[in-house]
């Protein structure tokens, strides 16, 4: 249950409110955002269900026979239909889409754009660096979670740095450290360190534009944009978005109904009531999950860091998790405008 905020000088604390359910947090009329809870435990199971969804994408990405980035946008156009049907076939999501105020506009148009823009670096660094270094790198991701935290004036546990850098000693573990200080690689290393801190921006002003609008709009409309701004860079990179052959189609789709449907779209739906932080975290089992999957699919077998890493990784989960309810992972930050 949420924290109460202490009273002010002068005046009575007043009767101790009653117990009740978890509320996700809401902003204030002075902009400030009340204390997030403990995520309820149907919105931890959903939230690894979009992880062993999201899990997919790396199985699936090797079999399409694409440019990474032009798969970045078929993932977000090809499920943009299945959304726009789900919007248009109830009556109320018809009326909040078209309800939606300038603010709720302008945060999902910047959270596509922060999602195109994730893919479009954290993508091309496998190409200048090795895949053990971009994928350690890009999963600093809840490290900037945590700093853009701050940087809006959240109070960030202790517990939770703590969980934090748990859960990226265990992907350090599992891939390993293989910074490179030739050029190439290093630019390849710098792309995937944006590529993380623009992965933690999408999710953090996802978590803003929830706690208003549907799961199903906001994702229509994020989506749409990343699609768009995606596709802008396919055309401007000359990267082709058609003439594959029946499998790498076949690839696209699953990268829409699990990565991209049953994952990123679950991940925003928990965003209504779990921190950013405790989101980001928890996408750190994928680099386990791919692994666990190129062995099924594959053959490949994981590695015998799989297992410690992945003891870690739930550790700093679990750490993460338990900092909320004590010490408040938001508390008086202001409303993203």
């Amino acid at each position: 249950m949420a924290t109460m905020p202490a009273p002010g000088p002068g005046s009575s604390p007043g009767p101790a409110p009653s117990p009740g359910p978890a509320r996700p947090p809401v902003a204030t009329r002075a902009g400030a955002v009340e204390p997030m809870a403990r995520p309820p435990a149907v919105d931890l199971a959903l939230l690894g269900v979009a992880v062993v969804a999201v899990s997919t994408a790396a199985p699936l990405i090797r079999v399409a026979d694409a440019p990474s980035l032009a798969v970045a946008f078929w993932r977000n156009a090809l499920a943009l239909p299945v959304l726009v049907a789900i919007v248009l076939a109830g009556r109320q999501r018809r009326r909040a889409l078209r309800g939606l105020d300038a603010r709720e506009r302008r945060l999902s148009l910047v959270a596509g754009l922060f999602l195109a823009a994730h893919f479009a670096t954290w993508v091309p660094s496998l190409s200048f660096t090795s895949v053990a270094s971009s994928v350690a790198l890009v999963a600093t991701q809840p490290v900037w979670a945590a700093v853009i935290a701050r940087w809006r004036g959240e109070h960030v546990p202790r517990a939770a740095w703590q969980g934090i850098g748990t859960a990226l000693a265990g992907v350090v573990v599992l891939s390993g450290v293989d910074l490179s200080i030739a050029l190439r690689a290093l630019f390849g290393d710098v792309l995937a360190v944006v590529g993380g801190a623009l992965a933690a921006a999408y999710v953090t002003v996802g978590a803003e534009v929830r706690r208003t609008v549907s799961t199903t709009v906001y994702a229509t409309v994020c989506y749409g944009v990343a699609a768009v701004a995606l596709g802008a860079v396919c055309a401007i990179g000359r990267q082709p978005l058609a003439g594959y052959d029946v499998a790498t189609w076949l690839a696209l789709v699953g990268t829409v109904v699990g990565p991209q449907l049953l994952g990123h779209t679950l991940v925003n739906r928990v965003l209504r009531t779990t921190s950013p932080m405790v989101v980001s975290v928890a996408i750190l089992f994928e680099i386990v999950g791919a692994a666990l999957l190129a062995w099924l699919a594959f053959g490949e077998v994981p590695p015998a860091s799989a297992l410690p890493a992945g003891v870690l990784i739930a550790a700093g989960v679990v750490l993460v998790v338990r900092a909320s309810p004590g010490e408040p992972a938001v508390s008086g930050a202001p409303a993203l405008e």
